[in-house]
C-alpha cells in the first residue's frame, strides 16, 4: 500500500554528500539514543514566512493530528494504554537512584515502548524483552499512590504482557501456515479466526461493483453475544468516539482558516465521514482531497495504511500536516507531468498498463507535524489514496518529505559505513556524488508513478493477494522506480546530470536488500516487515538470476562478504523482468504465484551471512532505526485575545514530549 517507510534511510544518506544544503550547523538534530534507536529533531523551514491564516490552519490541523494518538496505541494492542499509564506513573515519580541498573533498564524499556506506540517493536513486530527485574516493577508499582495503581486483575495481565515471552509475542505474524489473526497481538479482531474473517468479507464483496469501498478499513471485527461476526466502526458514537469527537472539534476550528472553498469542502467531508463511519463517504472525501491541488497547506488524517493488519485491511490511525516546498517541487512536478510517458514505456505487458494516467499530482513537502502511525518513525514519501478505482479514475497525490530526508542526512555523517561495506573506491565516489539525489528521485518515482502505475484486470479483487499484498505492492513500486532511475529520460528532463548517476542507487539498494538491512533482524528470526521483505525479494531475485552470468555476485574479500555489480545495464533488465511478473501477479490477482515469490526470496535469512553482518555493524556507531520528536507550536495573541502569530519551537527532548503528549492528548 502506499507509504514508503525506510528505517534504513539514515544509513543510506550517511554514505553520501548532500546534493542540497543541509540546515543550520548549530541545530541539534540528535536528541536521544537508546537500544537500537536514535531519536532526531527536524526543522520546519519557511514556516515563519507563511501568512498568519496558513499558520493558524497548520496549528489547528496539528492539534487534530496529535489528538488521535491514543487510537493507534489501542489498535496496536488492547493493553498498551494501561501499560503506558503505569510506566509513565513510575517514570515520573521515581525517587530512587536513577543510575541504578534496574532504573536504567526500565528507562530504556519505557523509551522503546514510546517509540513503538506499544510493547512490540515497530519493525520486527517482536515483543520487547525488559532487562529490569520483575521485583523492581512490583516494588515501583506498589509505591505508587493507590489511585495511580492498576487494579489487581489489570496488573496481573500487564505483568504477563511485560514478562511472559509466550503471551502476545508478535504484533503482526506473517508466518505461512499459521492463523495470522489468532497469532497476532494487534487489537483489530476478537474471538474470530482468519478463515472466518476472510469468509465474512468475501461474502460482503460484490465483484461487479466498479467502485468498491475498502472493506474493513475503519472497523474492528468481533463476534457478538449470539456468535455472529460484526464490525465495530471507528466513528463518533462508535469505537474510539471520544478521541474522534475531539479530532472533529479541531478539524472544525481548522476549517475556519481554509485557504479556499475546495479545501473547506475537503475538511467538511472528512468531518462528515468521521461522524458516519460510512466508507462511501471516505471515498468521497478521498476524491475531493485528490482534487485539492491549489492549497499550499495539506494533511492526511485518518485510518490509512494497513501494514499492521495481518490481513492487510484495517487502517492504522495516522496524520501528517505539511505545506508545499515550492522550490523543491519542480522535480516532482516534472515527473508527474510526464506520467503517461513512463506508463507507456513500462516493461510490463500492455494488458496491465493504464491507457490513460489520471490526475497524478506530485510535490515536495515540508512536514509540520508527525502523528499516529507516522510518529516517531515516519515515511519519507507518501502516495494516496489507496483505493484502486479512485486512483484509476481520479488520480493520486504523491509527496516526498524533504525536511525529513535532510534531517536524516545531517545527523548521519561519518559513521564508517562506506569504509566497511563499500570497499571499491570508484563506487564510493559515485555514491558520494549521487546517492542523495538518486535516493530522492527513487522516492519520487516510487510514490508518484510506481504506486499509481498499472491496473487490475476487470473483476480482480483488490485484496486477492491477502497477507502478501503489502510486500508485493511495495516491490512493484520499488521496481518501477529502480527501472526508470537508469532511463535516459531522467537526464533529458534535467532531473539528473549524469547517465551513470543511477549506479549509486542500484549498488546501495542491492547492498541493503542482500546484506545491510539484516542488522535489524535478531539471530534466528525471519524477515517479517513488508518493506524489508520487499527489498529482500527484489535483491535476492536479482542475485539468483544474475550470479551465473556474473552480473551480480557476493564475493569474499579478506574474509568479508562484498557485493559486486559487474553489469549495471543487465541489472536494469532484471529489474524490468521482475517488474513485469509482479505487475502480472497483481493485475491477475495470482495469489499462488505471489506467495511463492515472497516465500522463496523474501523471508528466510542465511544465518552465516547474518552473523557476519551483525559482527561488522557492532564496530560502527549506527543505530538501526531512527525517528523524530516534533516541533512545538504556540499561538501568540494580543490583549484582546486575537491571534497575532504562531511560533514554532524546538526545545523539547524525547521524554518531555512523550509525557506532555500523554497529559495533553489522552482521550481513551
Amino acid at each position: 500500500m502506499d507509504k514508503f517507510k525506510t528505517a534504513t534511510l539514515a544509513m543510506m544518506l550517511a554514505t553520501c554528500s548532500p546534493a542540497t544544503p543541509v540546515m543550520a550547523e548549530d541545530f541539534n538534530y540528535v536528541v536521544d539514543r537508546f537500544a537500537d534507536i536514535e531519536v532526531l529533531r527536524y526543522k520546519v523551514p519557511e514556516f515563519e514566512s507563511l501568512p498568519l491564516r496558513q499558520k493558524l490552519l497548520i496549528y489547528h490541523l496539528t492539534e487534530a493530528a496529535l489528538t488521535g494518538r491514543d487510537i493507534l496505541w489501542d489498535q496496536n494492542n488492547r493493553l498498551n494504554l494501561p501499560l503506558r499509564q503505569l510506566l509513565e506513573n513510575i517514570y515520573s515519580s521515581y525517587s530512587g537512584d536513577r543510575n541504578s541498573e534496574d532504573f536504567k533498564a526500565f528507562e530504556t524499556y519505557v523509551k522503546q515502548v514510546w517509540f513503538a506506540n506499544g510493547n512490540h517493536h515497530h519493525y520486527s513486530m517482536d515483543k520487547f524483552k525488559p532487562a529490569f527485574s520483575r521485583s523492581f516493577l512490583e516494588e515501583q508499582t506498589s509505591a505508587l499512590p493507590a489511585d495511580r495503581q492498576p487494579s489487581a486483575s489489570v496488573k496481573d495481565e500487564l505483568f504477563r504482557y511485560v514478562f511472559d515471552p509466550a503471551f502476545m509475542p508478535k504484533k503482526v505474524n506473517q508466518e505461512a501456515g499459521q492463523d495470522l489473526i489468532l497469532t497476532s497481538a494487534v487489537n483489530l479482531y476478537e474471538g474470530v479466526t482468519q478463515k472466518e474473517v476472510e469468509q465474512y468479507y468475501e461474502a460482503r464483496k460484490d465483484s461487479t461493483d466498479a467502485t468498491p469501498v475498502m472493506h474493513g478499513l475503519n472497523t474492528r471485527v468481533v463476534k457478538d453475544t449470539d456468535g455472529k461476526i460484526v464490525e465495530q466502526t471507528y466513528k463518533v458514537g462508535g469505537l474510539y468516539s471520544e478521541a474522534i469527537s475531539r479530532i472533529v472539534d479541531h478539524l472544525t476550528q481548522a476549517r475556519e482558516y481554509a485557504e479556499n472553498p475546495h479545501q473547506a469542502t475537503v475538511i467538511d467531508k472528512l468531518i462528515s465521514y468521521y461522524r458516519s463511519g460510512d466508507l462511501k463517504e471516505f471515498d468521497e472525501y478521498s476524491i475531493l482531497w485528490v482534487g485539492d491541488t491549489d492549497s499550499r497547506v495539506d494533511f492526511i488524517n485518518g485510518f490509512i495504511e494497513s501494514y499492521d493488519d495481518p490481513l492487510g485491511m484495517t487502517g492504522a490511525w495516522e496524520s501528517i500536516v505539511n505545506f508545499k516546498n515550492l522550490d523543491a517541487s519542480r522535480r516532482t512536478e516534472i515527473i508527474g507531468s510526464n506520467a503517461q510517458w513512463f506508463e507507456d514505456h513500462s516493461p510490463v505487458d500492455q494488458r496491465f498498463r493504464k491507457d490513460k494516467v489520471q490526475g497524478v499530482t506530485a510535490k515536495v513537502i515540508t512536514a509540520a507535524i508527525l502523528a499516529g502511525d507516522a510518529y516517531p518513525a515516519t515515511p519519507i514519501g507518501i502516495n494516496l489514496p489507496n483505493s484502486n478505482w479512485i486512483r484509476a479514475s481520479h488520480g493520486s497525490k504523491s509527496v516526498t518529505i524533504e525536511n525529513i530526508t535532510q534531517a536524516y542526512d545531517a545527523a548521519s555523517h561519518g559513521n564508517g559505513f562506506n569504509d566497511e561495506f563499500v570497499p571499491d573506491t570508484m563506487v564510493r565516489n559515485l555514491m558520494d556524488r549521487y546517492l542523495f539525489i538518486t535516493d530522492n528521485l527513487h522516492t519520487d518515482l516510487h510514490e508518484c508513478l510506481g504506486h499509481g502505475s498499472g491496473r487490475l484486470l476487470p473483476g480482480v479483487d483488490p485484496d486477492a493477494l491477502k497477507a502478501h499484498g503489502s510486500t508485493l505492492e511495495e516491490a512493484r513500486a520499488d521496481l518501477f522506480a529502480l527501472y526508470y532511475l537508469a532511463d535516459p529520460k531522467l537526464v533529458e528532463l534535467g532531473l539528473i546530470d549524469s547517465p551513470d548517476a543511477y549506479k549509486a542507487n542500484y549498488y546501495h539498494y542491492l547492498l541493503n536488500g542482500l546484506m545491510t538491512q539484516l542488522m535489524r533482524i535478531e539471530p534466528g528470526k525471519d524477515v517479517e516487515e513488508a518493506h524489508m521483505r520487499n527489498r529482500k525479494l527484489i535483491s535476492e531475485w536479482v542475485l539468483a538470476h544474475g550470479k551465473d552470468d556474473g552480473i551480480v555476485t557476493l564475493d569474499k574479500v579478506n574474509g568479508k562478504t562484498v557485493l559486486s555489480i559487474n553489469d549495471y545495464e543487465a541489472v536494469r533488465r532484471l529489474f524490468g523482468q521482475l517488474l513485469g511478473e509482479v505487475q502480472r501477479i497483481k493485475s491477475e490477482g495470482d495469489y499462488a504465484a505471489g506467495e511463492a515469490l515472497v516465500e522463496k526470496y523474501a523471508v528466510k535469512v542465511d544465518p552465516m551471512l547474518h552473523k557476519e553482518i551483525l559482527d561488522r555493524y557492532a564496530h560502527l556507531s549506527i543505530a538501526p532505526y531512527k525517528g523524530f520528536v516534533n516541533p512545538q507550536y504556540e499561538i501568540k495573541r494580543d490583549e484582546a485575545g486575537n491571534p497575532t502569530d504562531v511560533i514554532v519551537g524546538y526545545s523539547e527532548d524525547y521524554p518531555q514530549q512523550m509525557l506532555r503528549y500523554s497529559r495533553q492528548y489522552s482521550t481513551l
